[in-house]
């Protein structure tokens, strides 16, 4: 039963973990378009007019797209605690560096002059 837990999760971490890094591609793909568009329109040296409502729809997509990247990082932490309560708590998955304030917990405890 616990080998059947552990693919189980294995194959949910990989789902994750693609769609984590869908998420992030695209973000990072719509910020370069975003970023992109103004400077091409001076270099031709048309009007600052020309293409504001695609800046402006590609700007709205980019906060869609970090609410995506929020909502799947809420969806990560979920299914840690799922992990947990299926028995799978010390099993780590995804090798990846844990967020400063995770390192700043795990620092050793240290006596303190009386």
């Amino acid at each position: 039963m616990l080998k059947q837990r552990r693919m189980i999760a294995d194959q949910v971490a990989a789902s994750l973990f693609e769609a984590e890094a869908a998420i992030d591609a695209a973000l990072a793909k719509t910020a370069g378009l975003a970023g992109v568009m103004p400077g091409l329109r001076a270099d031709a040296g048309l009007s600052a007019l020309i293409g504001q409502g695609a800046v402006e729809r590609a700007s709205e997509a980019i906060a869609l797209l970090a609410q995506a990247r929020r909502a799947i990082c809420e969806t990560h932490k979920e299914l840690d605690v799922a992990k947990t309560q299926i028995g799978l708590g010390a099993v780590m998955y995804g090798g990846v560096e844990k967020p400063p304030q995770a390192a700043a917990l795990a620092r050793p405890l240290r006596a303190v002059a009386s």
